[in-house]
């Protein structure tokens, strides 16, 4: 399509728009309105798909500890047990490796960037995902295959929560939920944003007579099937409520909708939904890319496409990299002199105006009644939310007995014993499912459910009081011998988390083998490598995802703006590529520039 071929789009009543329904969603509590599945909740938190094993207690000593089995842990543990690093434990509160992927298990999920790019180790494992966007099942099988094809299996302790991390100068104490009490040279944290499942903090939720669960811990023993797919059959006499449409809702509705006799979606903020265009992968196609050194090019290549850097070549294509295209066409098609940055700001408006006025008219192509059309349509920047891709989405609105209840931004009233009740109406259903998510946007030690203490009594929640402080995203002054491994000031690149864990793990690898090499004791960042990198970190745009002005949600704190700590809640100025460039420089040289390794 060519400029003139474009719609004309009324920006200024789009912008109005965007704020009235932002205006309707703002709420005074925050993250404040979220429940914690604690005391009366915790029965949400049982593991259904692995029974518990006993083991006596650990207090031995290993050289590297890693708080967190999904790809985290996987990636480093994999880098390490690569550097010739053997004695490395992972500590999981799941049954099994896999992360978010051992806990989602609903119908339906699957990952929404491309495989290729976001499954870690396909080229060291040699596995050949089976689909643009592989199922949960197949991605919880590659995290099994990479904790096998690494050994991590060996030293593991499963179903075992960290509840305490002390520095006691030379090695770490940990302490866990199973009585453990041992002791670790390194310690690495990759907990992850999506494993503290939350419920909304709905009037009479613990009211409801029927049943009910949390999308992450999916009861199949009640709704029939499984997560490869086998039909929900117990569900066909059941009215069902499921709360949050969301990235999770937006994949399991389609198989609900077909399974229940009633299925009820109760809607605060829809998804804006594009097409996913998923389709099985080519044997032959997947010989010609997978030549020595094929993943790397391909993460490179999905990076510099979606954060806008000049490249000839899109090798995903998806809706991840589209709107990065557009703005990139846009940018190059200013003369020379109007290159100035309130161009390059307006040129990513226009374009973002333009593909999300393609995501509604969708909506309308695609849903027959015209009421819930109108309802699922996403009245924000596409960035303001998680973006949504899928196929079927939409047309699952189309099925009989699935209606969409929508709050008007305002969620639901409340539950009573028989069911839901929104906007005045009581909607009485068997069951209700609650797919609202997990704490993204709450404190790190909150998350993680205990407090990291370091060089002298320091504690984590003291020395991030005012926002995060790190060297790289990975190192924190006054912690020796610990190391984080996650987005936040480093790349950042939250369209695609795995490539973020796979440089950090990288480094922590590279780092280990050194201080071992070298008989090394301890290694920190020093305070003026810390101090630098946050100097830095601050002289760029901020945070591009967490603006107040978008729609409430965990990109934004739920529209409450965090001061300096949302300042800091930022990665690299120039971008993912920038950092990514710069780390592995970081790395190779050998320097290690910004920390000082010391012997005890």
């Amino acid at each position: 399509m060519t400029v003139a071929d474009r719609p004309s789009i009324d920006k200024e009543a789009l912008r109005r728009k965007y704020r009235e329904e932002r205006d309707k969603r703002l709420r005074p509590d925050g993250n404040d309105q979220y429940l914690r599945l604690t005391g009366r909740f915790a029965h949400y938190l049982e593991d259904p798909y692995t029974p518990l094993t006993e083991r006596a207690p650990k207090t031995d000593h290993v050289t590297v500890a890693f708080v967190g089995g999904g790809f985290a842990g996987l990636v480093t543990g994999a880098r390490l047990k690569e550097a010739g690093v053997e004695d490395v434990r992972i500590i999981d509160k799941a049954g099994d490796f896999g992360g978010t992927w051992y806990w989602n298990r609903y119908p339906g999920a699957q990952c929404d960037t491309a495989s290729f790019v976001y499954m870690p180790l396909l080229e060291e494992t040699g596995h050949m995902p089976t689909e643009k966007y592989a199922h949960a099942p197949e991605i919880l099988e590659h995290c099994r295959r990479i904790g096998k094809h690494y050994g991590l299996y060996d030293n593991a302790l499963f179903h075992t929560e960290v509840v305490a991390l002390e520095w006691l100068g030379g090695r770490w104490l940990i302490r866990t939920s199973r009585g453990d009490a041992f002791t670790a040279q390194f310690v690495a944290l990759g907990i992850g944003p999506l494993h503290v499942p939350k419920l909304p903090g709905i009037q009479g939720i613990d009211d409801f007579a029927g049943h009910s669960f949390h999308t992450s811990r999916w009861d199949y023993a009640y709704t029939g099937g499984d997560p490869s797919g086998a039909p929900m059959d117990r569900l066909s006499d059941k009215r069902v409520a499921i709360i949050g449409t969301g990235a999770t809702a937006v994949q399991c509705v389609p198989r609900l909708a077909p399974a229940c006799a009633e299925l009820y979606v109760f809607q605060r903020t829809p998804s804006s939904v594009d097409v996913r265009d998923n389709r099985p992968t080519d044997p032959g196609w997947f010989a010609t890319i997978a030549t020595p050194g094929w993943q790397r090019r391909w993460l490179e290549n999905f990076t510099a496409n979606q954060t806008g850097a000049l490249t000839d070549e899109d090798l995903v294509m998806d809706g991840w990299t589209d709107l990065a295209r557009r703005v990139r066409a846009r940018i190059m098609a200013l003369p020379p002199e109007e290159f100035t940055q309130p161009n390059m700001l307006a040129a990513f408006e226009d374009s973002d105006f333009e593909k999300m006025e393609e995501i509604r008219a969708r909506v309308d192509a695609i849903v027959e009644d015209r009421e819930t059309a109108q309802n699922l349509k996403a009245w924000y920047r596409q960035l303001c939310k998680r973006p949504c891709f899928h196929d079927e989405y939409l047309q699952a609105f189309n099925v009989p007995g699935t209606h969409l209840v929508d709050t008007g931004g305002q969620g639901v009233d409340r539950v009573t014993a028989k069911g839901v009740v929104a906007g005045g109406r009581e909607y009485e259903v068997d069951c209700v499912i609650y797919a609202s998510g997990f704490e993204v946007g709450t404190d790190y030690t909150r998350r993680a459910n205990y407090d990291l203490v370091g060089r002298d009594g320091v504690r984590l929640s003291d020395h991030w009081a005012e926002g995060m402080r790190t060297l790289h995203g990975i190192h924190v002054h006054g912690f020796p011998n610990a190391f984080l491994v996650q987005p936040t000031q480093a790349a950042n690149l939250i369209s695609n988390i795995p490539h973020n864990l796979t440089e950090a793990g990288a480094t922590i690898a590279v780092t280990v083998r050194h201080a071992l090499d070298h008989g090394y004791t301890e290694v920190e960042a020093t305070r003026q490598a810390e101090d630098d990198w946050v100097e830095l970190l601050l002289s760029g745009p901020g945070p591009l995802l967490s603006s107040p002005d978008c729609t409430p949600g965990y990109y934004n704190n739920e529209g409450r703006d965090l001061g300096r700590k949302g300042r800091l809640n930022v990665g690299h100025p120039h971008g993912a590529m920038a950092y990514f460039a710069y780390i592995d420089q970081w790395r190779t040289s050998s320097t290690f520039e910004g920390l000082e390794f010391r012997k005890k």
